[in-house]
Parts: C-alpha cells; structure tokens; sequence
C-alpha cells in the first residue's frame, strides 16, 4: 500500500499512545471503579498491578521514561498472565488471557523500541 509509506513513526507513536492509553484504563476502572466497577476486591496484588497500571500507562502515553515504564508493564502483563490465566491452560485464547499476552510482548517491543515521535522522551533529545 504505496500511500502509507512514510507514515511509519507516525503509525508506531499512535501504537505507543493507544496502548498505554488502554492500559491506563485497566488502573482507572482497579481504583476508581470506572466506566465500570471492577468485579473484586483489590488485594494488594491487585493493588500493585493497578498502580503499574496507572503509572507506566500514563508514561508510556506521554512518552516519559518509556522504556523502563514498558519495560515494567511487560514484566507485570507477564506475570498477570501466569497468576490469573496460566494456572487455567496453556492457551491464551482458551484461559482468557490473550488480552494481557498481547500487552506483554506489545510492551516489550515498545521498550526496545523507545519513545520514538510525539513523545516527551523524543523531545528531550
């Protein structure tokens, strides 16, 4: 597709923001019951994983710190997966946790990768 060529830094910051943006909105509904009230009580590991939540998709958003923030989300997606939906099957798509997998290696890619353009981070260069 000849006419999206060029737009690749574009396409990978609108990836970074989305995705932190939709993962911000995993701490939101943990903390502040919203759109909808999060269905159990927070644990302290709950607790913790919203805290990442909020703040290393807030980050990963603006750009700021995004390579130690995605680092720690892909960290805690992986161990998400394995506490809430490893011990269920082998399969993502059979244990549900294919949402929190993609999260994993999304994340870890854009720790690789940094910031990039539209970022705190790429400003500060």
């Amino acid at each position: 597709m000849k006419f999206l060529d060029g737009f690749g830094e574009q396409a990978y910051a609108l990836l970074r923001i989305v995705a932190g943006l939709l993962f911000l909105a995993h701490g939101v509904q943990k903390f502040f019951n919203f759109p909808v009230a999060f269905p159990m009580p927070l644990n302290p590991m709950l607790q913790g994983a919203g805290a990442i939540e909020l703040i290393a998709g807030g980050l990963i958003v603006i750009g700021l710190f995004t390579r130690p923030a995605a680092f720690v989300a892909s960290g805690m997606s992986a161990v998400g997966y394995w506490i809430a939906h490893g011990s269920k099957g082998l399969y993502p798509i059979a244990n549900g946790g294919e949402t929190i997998a993609l999260y994993c290696f999304l994340f870890l890619f854009i720790a690789t990768r940094g910031a990039g353009i539209w970022s705190i981070d790429g400003a500060r260069k």
